[in-house]
């Protein structure tokens, strides 16, 4: 790998983990109903440029990854446009809500599948990633944000009301 391509990954990972950290905060923020400014202005922005700086790997064909890439960047919108632009009016908080917690998700979901790739250990666990410790892993990180985005939807969305 050449110098600039690995300066490149490095500030493409510590963004990742800088969005993913943020996430994390978030969505303590929205099953507390707290709004937190500051951290969702480092998690969306931090989480976009995640995916946006993936594309400027190079590849030769259309990866999984890329697919990712562009659902997080739809969620995103959605999310951005439902906390700025709608100002979490209405239904627009429990939209927010959602989508930011699934825009986490497929952040972790990612760290999960380079954590299975890049770990000898557990690459040697699952080295094709379809083996059942990948796919326990990542079954186990679905529930978990399945069940944080409800809870986050509804307490957000409550406080929300509460507070109109």
């Amino acid at each position: 790998m050449s110098l600039g391509l690995e300066i490149f990954t490095i500030f493409h990972v510590v963004l990742s983990l800088i969005g993913i950290l943020a996430g994390f905060v978030v969505v303590y923020g929205l099953l507390t109903a707290n709004r937190l400014d500051g951290w969702t202005k480092a998690f969306l922005w931090t989480t976009v440029l995640t995916s946006v700086t993936g594309y400027f790997f190079p590849f030769h064909k259309l990866l999984p990854s890329h697919i990712v890439g562009v659902v997080s960047l739809v969620v995103l919108a959605l999310c951005i446009y439902a906390r700025y632009s709608q100002k979490l009016a209405g239904g627009w908080n429990r939209t927010y809500a959602i989508s930011a917690v699934i825009a986490l998700y497929l952040n972790v979901f990612v760290l999960v599948a380079q954590l299975f790739q890049k770990v000898p250990a557990l690459k040697a666990l699952a080295p094709t990633q379809t083996e059942p410790p990948f796919l326990i892993a990542q079954t186990v990180v679905l529930l978990a944000f399945i069940v944080i985005g409800i809870f986050s939807a509804t307490r957000f969305h409550q406080q929300q009301l509460r507070a109109a």
